[in-house]
């Protein structure tokens, strides 16, 4: 009887690992589709290039060292467009990453959410809720002045009864906007950019 266990969870473990081998390249093709996609569209231009892409690490306020992955780019004519940045925080039901557009004087361009686990039909509108022209728009604005709910005193009106995520949202959008100004390209300094909040 062991030795049968034994032997079909081998078997098993054996086809998992093969299956997961297979499906490895499909979903990193499927990622970097999205993130094409995503570049584009919070960069609001579809001939867009990545000219660099940098890294900037940054401590938050509970001391964790968080990392931002900022995408330099340009348009068809070499033209600066600004960079499109990802940006991870927690939400109300897990990690919310998203990905935000800024012009090189630092206004918002658009955003896209690259994951997240809200609750559909209130957290997850998120999506939605902050574009242009909606309740929450942020398109345009600089957070050079920190992004907060009205609730909090601040500009941007929260998703309704997810007070929660729209915190965690823009708290996401500041730390993209402040990892911009630390990346190379904006500050003129060399190599990844280490700072801490405040």
């Amino acid at each position: 009887m062991v030795l049968v266990l034994t032997g079909v969870a081998v078997v098993m473990g054996g086809i998992l690992a093969y299956v997961n081998h297979l499906t490895e390249g499909p979903i990193q093709q499927q990622k970097a589709k999205v993130l094409a996609d995503g570049i584009k569209a919070v960069m609001a231009c579809n001939d867009v290039t990545v000219a660099s892409t940098d890294t900037v690490c940054q401590t938050d306020a509970k001391g964790k060292e968080l990392t931002y992955t900022i995408y330099q780019t340009k348009d068809a004519q070499g033209n600066d467009l600004g960079a499109a940045v990802e940006s991870t925080t927690g939400g109300f039901g897990g990690d919310l990453k998203i990905l935000v557009g800024f012009d090189p004087e630092g206004k918002i361009l658009g955003y896209t959410l690259l994951e997240h686990a809200e609750t559909p039909g209130l957290g997850a509108k998120a999506d939605k809720w902050f574009q242009k022209g909606e309740k929450g728009d942020i398109i345009g604005k600089d957070p050079k002045e920190k992004l907060t709910v009205s609730k909090d005193g601040g500009q941007v009106d929260a998703i309704t009864a997810s007070t929660i995520t729209s915190r965690a949202f823009l708290l996401a959008v500041n730390n993209a906007y402040n990892a911009y100004k630390a990346t190379p390209a904006t500050d003129g300094e060399t190599g990844a950019t280490k700072q801490t909040e405040q």
